[in-house]
């Protein structure tokens, strides 16, 4: 089977399987971005997330992640859910199940249907886990750009998508990389409150409000404090204010719509949760990353602000 064939192959099973979008590149080294993430450690904009710093030889080279990598095969998945946000705020990405579970679940899937359809090979499923440069490979293969914010967006689609990959050592054609749409747009730095943003395509972790309610362990710095928003868990307003959101379309994907227990309650029913059913009610929820103790320390903030 020629590359070209074996990459609509791929696609196809991929899409069938709940793909919003599938591109292929080449496995190999990632060496401007290397130097743009040696340049983004050195400045601290990694916070306490201290796994950032390790394996950074892996991160930049997927062939040393899987021995006999020749492709990177990156697949977006939608979780954009319409409904407004209630008090407190929760990202729309937290508000169905936890995704690494349902994408670690649907790229096992698709691999078996890979095989069944073209034979045995080696593949490396990577669901925001293994030490990979996401947003890199999504943007090589044409797949999106990485916006002023730092999300992959997609002309016509919007940013809504978690990014998954699959390292593999089939020889599949690649896809070519497409052009920045951002322009002179700065609605994202510009609505940013805590100045995460304030140079374009780079995040500084340590002020984002996503890092402040679910890395953070630690208190909540003050000069922080004042300019939370009401986010309990996440933040969106980076994506929020992007002009190309306005093509976002709701999930076809039920595991990510909006989970039965997040419709209804308000601040006063979180604040009156026992760890014991937060651990329950949230079993399957992408919530449990900050734990019921950092859930509590961002609701009292907000509830006191």
């Amino acid at each position: 089977m020629d590359a070209r064939t074996l990459s609509t192959k791929l696609k196809s099973i991929a899409y069938r399987m709940g793909a919003s979008h599938c591109g292929i590149s080449n496995a190999e080294q990632l060496s401007a971005e290397a130097l743009r993430l040696e340049q983004w450690l050195k400045k601290g904009h990694q916070g306490s997330m201290h796994y950032m710093e390790r394996n950074f030889d892996v991160r930049i080279d997927p062939r040393k992640l899987m021995d006999g990598a020749k492709t990177v095969i990156s697949m977006l998945f939608n979780y954009y859910t319409p409904e407004p946000y209630a008090y407190p705020k929760i990202s729309r990405y937290a508000r169905g199940d936890d995704y690494h579970e349902y994408l670690r679940q649907t790229l096992s899937k698709i691999v078996e249907l890979w095989k069944l359809e073209i034979g045995n090979f080696q593949g490396r499923i990577c669901v925001d886990s293994a030490p990979i440069m996401e947003k890199a490979w999504a943007q090589r293969s044409g797949l999106g750009w990485m916006g002023k914010n730092t999300n992959i967006i997609r002309k016509g689609y919007g940013s809504y998508f978690f990014l998954t990959e699959i390292v593999t050592d089939l020889l599949a054609a690649p896809d070519a990389a497409g052009p920045d749409f951002c322009g002179s747009c700065t609605a994202c730095i510009d609505a940013c409150p805590t100045g995460a943003l304030d140079e374009a395509y780079t995040l500084d972790a340590h002020k984002c409000i996503s890092y402040l309610t679910i890395e953070l362990r630690d208190s909540i710095p003050k000069e922080f404090q004042s300019k939370m928003e009401g986010w309990m868990f996440g933040c969106d307003i980076c994506q929020e204010v992007c002009p190309w959101n306005r093509f976002s379309k709701t999930t076809p994907i039920s595991a990510f719509q909006m989970s039965e227990p997040l419709l209804n309650m308000k601040i006063e029913d979180w604040m009156a949760l026992t760890e014991s059913t937060f651990k329950v009610i949230f079993k399957k929820s992408a919530l449990k990353r900050a734990k019921y103790s950092g859930i509590i320390k961002n609701l009292k903030f907000i509830s006191s602000a």
